[in-house]
């Protein structure tokens, strides 16, 4: 019977950001000079080989991109030390519980991500990114709804943007599944996942 709950709750929130989305695409969009605005940015960073190909996306993006926050999973200390290596101006590093560790089963994962959606939505609102940017670790989660949410109330227009890891060649990965119908902007970097999500953009090899 709990799981059968915790299920039921957690597909009522996904149906509930779902509808809340679409009803925010009709709002007017405030449109802005790329190249030369300031956009913040808020990159959630995963471990591995996620934070890596992360940095090297964020370091190719132009210096406008600033204020940089870089959301980690509270026990990710790698992804803390290259961030403090590569980063030395204008950058923070938020700390958010992990969604699901690794080897971690499902249904203590939709407790832990639900957990992490808590801490996740105040750091949001705070911030207002003005893009939010991921690869696909479990962390993006919470915080893209975060994000969703910031630009459904009103409050902010957040852009989120997910590049698809390099290493999903045939399919995306869980995170991209669950979020391919509800960002903005959705990248992969090879064609065969372009073949079988047409609503994703093409970018080729990046890294």
């Amino acid at each position: 019977m709990f799981i059968v709950l915790t299920s039921l709750a957690v597909a009522g929130v996904v149906l509930l950001f779902t509808l809340m989305y679409l009803l925010s695409q009709r709002r007017k969009v405030v449109k802005r000079d790329k190249s030369r605005d300031a956009v913040s940015m808020l990159a959630v960073m995963g471990s591995g080989g996620h934070t890596r190909e992360m940095l090297s996306l964020v370091n190719s993006l132009g210096a406008h991109y600033s204020p940089r926050y870089f959301v980690i999973a509270e026990t990710d200390k790698m992804s803390e030390h290259k961030i403090k290596e590569t980063e030395t101006s204008n950058s923070e590093i938020i700390y958010i519980p992990r969604s699901r560790e690794v080897k971690q089963s499902y249904l203590t994962s939709i407790l832990s991500t639900m957990r992490a959606v808590v801490f996740s939505v105040p750091v949001v609102f705070h911030l207002k990114p003005d893009v939010i940017l991921t690869n696909g670790p479990g962390t993006c989660i919470p915080v893209c709804f975060a994000g969703l949410m910031l630009r459904i109330t009103g409050l902010h227009h957040t852009t989120v943007v997910y590049v698809e890891s390099f290493c999903r060649v045939e399919s995306l990965s869980l995170s991209g599944k669950l979020l391919y119908y509800l960002i903005d902007d959705f990248f992969v970097q090879w064609p065969q996942l372009k073949e079988k999500y047409p609503r994703a953009k093409y970018i080729g090899r990046l890294f």
